[in-house]
């Protein structure tokens, strides 16, 4: 467990960083800091490791303040990953990853052994390890970036925006990789970020904060959507957070429609003959693969041919996952599948927003909120 006890960060000339900061992370869950530039997360962050030392106040790891660590010995205990990697150079990626290790005194046959089992447990088995980190994409970088953090063992780690350098697609793939893994690891993790939609994504718990290093709140993701605590985190998290907090909520027994099918290969003739509708379902295997317009094709099906503008959303997913295959599909009819894929029938968006409306938000315990605030302007009857 982290925790900040009335954290101060001052800089010369009477510039507030962070400013009275008190918050728990949980032993083997992430906290991520989230907010607009300026407002301390980097900061608040970086006097963990005593990178940055607080003007005032106590930070505790497993009841132990960190001012009574040598600083040096402090930070190779805790890994810590940064936006662009920090790799070194002039080392192979098996040698990078391998640093902290040797540090803390591991020889160094037995470091690269641990740095080649850590590589392969972030996706970079084999001949990665013998690269230089400029044969490595952005994305591999950042790979070797967490390997390296994970490398000695540590407890808790630190992460600095650690994905907000890369491609959207390769981002996302970062964050399931991640979230794999602490799933298997277990570790104590504080993440900062200024992505909203990231945060909800990765964290166990959210710290909301203001430009001046004030906490505005602190909460789960699913609360958090469902009960910002004043107008400032309401426009933080965004207007869409109704739609977002649906990623929560688990989706309950749906009245699926049996929806007519055709394999790939199907000819027209008899994909005219399997509907009148003016759009089909194309499976391969039991597998819903795309949409095709019967009565406008002239060759037999092929998967190039497919409209796949709608998700095909899981049955044991998130109610936002089946409204947004209602809404995305291009028949109006949401495809929902089975665990293993296969098709289990279809749902329009006004039968997923009845269900919707069968559901509850996460429940207002004022006893349980008010720790959490700090903002001056507090009205804990606003529900937005």
């Amino acid at each position: 467990m982290i925790r900040f006890e009335q954290v101060v960060k001052q800089y010369a000339g009477g510039t507030t960083a962070v400013d009275n900061l008190s918050f728990e992370a949980p032993t083997g869950q992430i906290t991520v800091l989230v907010g607009p530039s300026g407002c301390g997360k980097t900061t608040s962050l970086r006097m963990i490791n005593r990178m940055i030392e607080p003007t005032s106040g106590h930070i505790l790891i497993d009841d132990e303040d960190v001012q009574t660590f040598n600083a040096a010995k402090l930070r190779r205990g805790i890994g810590y990953v940064i936006q662009h990697a920090g790799l070194f150079p002039n080392k192979r990626v098996v040698d990078n990853v391998a640093t902290v290790p040797q540090l803390l005194g591991t020889p160094k046959a037995k470091a690269r052994e641990r740095a080649r089992e850590v590589l392969e447990l972030v996706g970079l088995p084999g001949d990665f390890a013998d690269r230089w980190p400029s044969q490595l994409s952005g994305g591999q970088q950042q790979r070797v970036g967490v390997a390296r953090a994970l490398a000695a063992d540590p407890p808790v780690m630190l992460m600095d925006e650690p994905f907000s350098a890369v491609d959207p697609v390769v981002r996302e793939q970062l964050q399931d990789e991640f979230l794999r893994l602490q799933r298997d690891l277990g570790k104590t993790i504080v993440f900062v970020t200024h992505d909203i939609d990231e945060a909800l994504k990765l964290g166990d718990q959210i710290a909301v904060m203001r430009v001046g290093g004030k906490l505005a709140q602190l909460a789960d993701p699913a609360y958090l959507l469902a009960h910002p605590i004043d107008d400032f985190v309401a426009e933080f998290v965004g207007r869409d957070r109704g739609y977002r907090a649906l990623t929560f909520a688990e989706t309950p027994p749906l009245p699926l429609a049996t929806e007519a099918t055709v394999p790939l290969g199907t000819t027209p003739e008899q994909a005219r003959a399997a509907t009148d509708d003016e759009w089909l379902l194309v499976v391969d295997k039991d597998r819903p693969v795309g949409w095709i317009q019967p009565h406008v094709i002239a060759a037999p099906i092929e998967s190039a041919m497919l409209h796949r503008g709608g998700t095909v959303a899981r049955a044991s997913g998130p109610l936002r996952s089946a409204l947004d295959a209602a809404l995305s599909s291009p028949s109006r009819r949401g495809v929902i599948a089975a665990d293993d894929g296969t098709l289990l029938g279809t749902v329009r968006a006004h039968q997923v927003l009845q269900a919707i409306e069968a559901t509850e938000r996460p429940e207002v315990d004022k006893a349980d909120i008010a720790p959490q605030q700090t903002s001056e302007h507090v009205d804990l009857s606003l529900d937005k």
